[in-house]
């Protein structure tokens, strides 16, 4: 569907990131590491970058990481824990608990 805002009308696209592209706003993507607390991996196998590495730069600025998944993921030594299952349940569990 085009979007009708546009002139001459363009076709629409996901605000998504398809594999080997590089996401929008890297530089408000690192500042947020920078800064967060807590850094959260939910459902990801960990091996698509850059966002892959984002998990090492929160560390590296000191956030706590935790890692939701069925299973560990392959960069599981940067994360501080790792609680296991499914989105729907760890997700709204762990939510809870801050």
């Amino acid at each position: 569907t085009p979007c009708q805002c546009c002139n001459p009308p363009q076709k629409l696209r996901p605000d998504i990131v398809w594999f080997g592209e590089v996401p929008m706003h890297m530089e408000r993507i690192i500042s947020a590491l920078m800064d967060a607390d807590i850094f959260l991996s939910i459902g990801t196998s960990g091996n698509v970058y850059p966002a892959a590495g984002f998990v090492q730069q929160a560390s590296d600025f000191g956030a706590q990481t935790i890692e939701l998944n069925l299973e560990e993921i392959t960069n599981n030594y940067c994360f501080n824990q790792h609680i296991p299952g499914l989105a729907t349940q760890t997700v709204p569990s762990y939510v809870e608990s801050l």
